[in-house]
């Protein structure tokens, strides 16, 4: 089966967006004083589901590079997952809660990239048998 150079490429940086994720969370959630201190106005829950979700980012980064049926339906979870956070997170901030600017700046890059993921997934026409 021919695999789409696209579909590779977001599959990758999938892979690495997860990674990130898992790290930059483990380091506030697992790290030391200073690591904790760094990251300020944590807001907890937004924190938990971002580390929890980073194995399934990477586990969704495979299944789109490899092609696998199932990626599109687990892209669409994780874009539906994570706006459904980053409106929590919303109201959390119009509550007058502490946060840190650069979480509305993750959320807004995180929900964007799995929404058009999803999106694109989901638009993509099937791929072609070789030779077919």
């Amino acid at each position: 089966m021919k695999r789409s150079i696209w579909k590779i490429a977001l599959g990758i940086f999938a892979i690495l967006f997860g990674t990130l994720t898992i790290v930059s969370g483990g380091k506030v959630l697992l790290g030391n004083l200073a690591a904790v201190q760094a990251a300020g106005d944590v807001v907890n829950f937004v924190l938990w589901f971002n580390f929890l979700s980073g194995p399934i980012y990477i586990l969704a980064g495979v299944a789109i590079a490899f092609g696998k049926q199932w990626a599109k339906p687990l892209a669409a979870v994780l874009a539906v997952s994570i706006v459904t956070v980053f409106a929590l997170f919303a109201w959390h901030i119009s509550s007058g809660g502490a946060y840190e600017t650069r979480t509305l700046g993750a959320m807004v890059l995180r929900s964007g990239f799995w929404v058009v993921a999803a999106l694109a997934l989901f638009r993509a026409k099937p791929a072609r048998l070789a030779g077919a």
